[in-house]
């Protein structure tokens, strides 16, 4: 691991350390943001034997001695709810990565079945150990439900796909909340979930690396060429184009291109993961049947269109989408942990800890009222003729 005590002299050594100001062309999404001071850190490679190894998905490793580890430059906070503004916030902060201390943090979720860590800070080796071990201890206590509540301004690539592998393997939702970023690194993190919720500043640049020796241009490309070829890799096995590592190349380590609600779809990175839609698509078309899937596929068309406007707080989405599944037959009574959105189906769950049982939503097991399959076709075809 490098420490982060040598990299903000590098940026400054650099002249990548401003104060945020626009630059360029300030109308459309052309418009990009110098980055505020020590931002030259935000988006590193390191060298190889630096790098943390990759780690095996979760379940295969469940017995597995875990070494000290700690967060460095990030803290962790664990909530059994989705509503951080019930007075509940953030949750408890999480003590260590120690076997123990997660399980103790978990505990509570236990009964509900849902998880949601607020992760603020860098993406770093203990961040990668951070998501991998609360996948490892939530399998173990059967919570399935997992938001991965996200604000950080970025850290090490390869910290950053080592972290994203173990998510695309653990099944969590990815939020970017109003008031919160995910930049640089961050962004490979966000695009392993398998349904990301955005209302946060999402931003890429160009990453530097540290051990570099190159004396030009031809050198350091040459240099970054692998690391290039790694991150396109793996932005492809989550669905994710292949343009944004193109984009990045474009925009200096200093400077910062914020992405568009537009642009964030375009490349993929907001809404469902289409590689992982395609493999529940598999799953759900067998076991909750062809009428399941033709109605989920129009949620989500009428969800993109109606919920997700650009600059919508997360709670407003949450509340949109919430009405709309009820339009569409959703939690469907076959099939509800399938169904989309089904993070927020607090009806269905009991209270969360501290919640009293009088102010949380009645439960049922009664199918709800939706539309038929034909008109879940007509709606999904006026959705996709709208886009």
């Amino acid at each position: 691991m490098v420490s982060s005590r040598w990299l903000l002299p590098l940026c400054l050594a650099l002249a990548g350390c401003g104060q945020l100001e626009n630059t360029g062309n300030a109308t459309g999404n052309e418009a990009a943001a110098r980055a505020p001071a020590g931002d030259g850190d935000h988006m590193v490679s390191i060298n190889v034997a630096d790098a943390p190894a990759p780690l095996p998905p979760p379940a295969s490793l469940a017995d597995r001695p875990w070494p000290a580890a700690a967060l460095d430059n990030g803290q962790a906070r664990i909530s059994c709810g989705t509503d951080y503004a019930d007075g509940q916030g953030d949750g408890t902060a999480l003590a260590g990565l120690e076997r123990a201390d997660i399980e103790q943090a978990l505990a509570p979720c236990v009964e509900r079945g849902l998880l949601r860590v607020r992760y603020s800070g860098k993406i770093n080796p203990g961040f990668a150990e951070l998501v991998w071990r609360l996948a490892v201890v939530a399998d173990q206590l059967k919570i399935h439900k997992r938001i991965l509540d996200l604000d950080s301004s970025g850290g090490q690539v390869e910290s950053a796909i080592v972290a994203g592998d173990s998510i695309g393997d653990s099944g969590w939702t990815i939020w970017v909340r109003e008031g919160s970023v995910c930049h640089s690194a961050c962004v490979f993190v966000l695009a392993a979930g398998d349904n990301r919720l955005v209302s946060g500043k999402v931003g890429i640049h160009r990453m530097m690396r540290i051990s570099s020796k190159a004396t030009s241009r031809a050198e350091l490309n040459r240099e970054l060429q692998e690391v290039y070829d790694n991150v396109k890799d793996y932005l492809q096995r989550n669905g994710v184009a292949v343009g944004v590592a193109d984009l990045m190349m474009t925009v200096p380590n200093r400077s910062l291109r914020l992405l568009s609600a537009e642009e964030l779809r375009q490349f993929g990175l907001d809404g469902t993961n289409a590689v992982q839609d395609d493999l529940e698509r598999i799953t759900q078309m067998r076991n909750c049947g062809d009428d399941f899937v033709r109605r989920k596929d129009a949620f989500l068309v009428a969800f993109d269109q109606q919920c997700k406007r650009d600059g919508a707080e997360l709670e407003a989405v949450s509340s949109c989408g919430q009405a709309l599944k009820e339009r569409f037959g959703f939690p469907d009574a076959q099939c509800p942990q399938q169904s989309p959105l089904s993070e927020f189906d607090v009806a269905t769950l009991p209270p969360a800890p501290g919640e009293s049982a009088a102010a949380a939503p009645a439960a049922t097991d009664q199918p709800r009222a939706g539309i038929s399959s034909a008109d879940a076709d007509q709606a999904l075809a006026e959705g996709e003729g709208q886009r």
